[in-house]
């Protein structure tokens, strides 16, 4: 477990540089998660990306299954991407925590968290943030795949799409590939910490 989790830690640092904060969390009954804050720069302006180190130490088991295999299934941490504003105006550091809860889920409630799933925690993810739930995206963009040695599946990172409880609704009916091309053909700026929802008729 400490091997694999050198081996993520290193793969986020040569992707997103160096960390300039951590918290951990632990959570009866579980391994402990830590979240890394990453500042970034981009032409449009500064990020900062928040980055799990924990969940990956495991497989995810299929809550059907009997008995779960030590080493096979599929591995993941989760990335958030949001832009870097006032703490008066979004206090986006509150969102550690929150991470970590998502990151445990796997452990406590014995889910596998995969790209098109929605994660909701059932209250803001910072601080007055119009977000309560997540979409999770596809993996092999920002950081790529970490791959293990056999028989491990490879960890990927998963990043995380916040939505507003209007898009959590109309994604459970219309499905992901649905609300995503409508945030692509809306152009909206899904980093934004304080963007409304996005219009879903019309």
């Amino acid at each position: 477990m400490t091997r694999v989790l050198e081996l993520v830690e290193a793969r986020l640092h040569s992707a997103l540089g160096e960390p300039d904060a951590r918290a951990s969390v632990t959570f009866l009954g579980t391994d402990r998660i830590e979240v890394l804050r990453f500042p970034g720069e981009e032409p449009s302006g500064p990020l900062v990306r928040y980055a799990t180190l924990g969940m990956s130490a495991a497989p995810m088991a299929d809550p059907a299954a009997l008995l779960a295999d030590p080493d096979r299934g599929p591995r993941a941490e989760l990335l958030l991407s949001v832009r870097a504003v006032a703490k008066e105006v979004a206090d986006t550091d509150k969102v550690l925590r929150a991470l970590a809860v998502l990151a445990a889920s796997p452990q406590v409630e014995g889910v596998v968290v995969a790209p098109g799933a929605s994660l909701d925690l059932g209250e803001p993810l910072w601080p007055g943030a119009p977000f309560q739930s997540v979409l999770v995206g596809e993996p092999g963009g920002l950081v790529a795949d970490l791959e293990l040695d056999e028989p491990a599946d490879p960890v990927r990172f998963l990043p995380l799409l916040p939505m507003t409880p209007n898009e959590a609704a109309w994604k459970r009916v219309q499905g992901a590939q649905a609300l995503e091309e409508r945030w692509l053909a809306r152009g909206t700026d899904l980093r934004d910490p304080r963007r409304a929802s996005v219009p879903l008729t019309g």
